[in-house]
């Protein structure tokens, strides 16, 4: 008994002394889309990379990857997502292009409607690129 008491004790003492002075901040905002390679056609079943080129505005701000939402059976809004993290120092203007890449399943026949968020327009709302892509069928070749 008394070791358990013993474990409890170091396992509280552990986890409170944990500093919390070292938090890092951060937030997700979606980076600027500035142009997508894409295929001129997919074959249903096969998978594809999609290179992907976005502004990266600063030092403060990481690509983490791609929210691919299905808004319908083949409509896909993409967004490039960023992690921007809060410094004390003011962080540095970059505003380089990166590419990034992510895999595409094809799993319909129907053409497929990308839309890519570019940023937002003068009134605050989201602006997309958007590209279709016809479908191929293998099986009736």
């Amino acid at each position: 008994m008394k070791k358990m008491l013993f474990l409890m004790f170091t396992a509280i003492a552990l986890l409170s002394s944990c500093d919390t002075d070292n938090d890092i901040n951060f937030h997700y905002e979606a980076l600027e889309i500035k142009s997508v390679e894409m295929p001129e056609s997919f074959n249903r079943g096969d998978i594809y990379t999609i290179k992907v080129t976005y502004l990266r505005p600063d030092n403060c701000t990481y690509f983490e990857g791609f929210d691919v939402v299905r808004e319908e059976v083949t409509t896909r809004n993409i967004v490039a997502v960023a992690a921007v993290f809060d410094k004390e120092e003011e962080c540095v203007a970059l505003n380089t292009e990166q590419v990034a890449t992510f895999k595409f399943e094809v799993l319909y026949q129907d053409p497929y409607l990308f839309r890519y968020r570019t940023g937002k327009d003068e009134n605050g709302e989201p602006t997309y690129l958007e590209i279709t892509v016809p479908v191929n069928d293998p099986s009736t070749d």
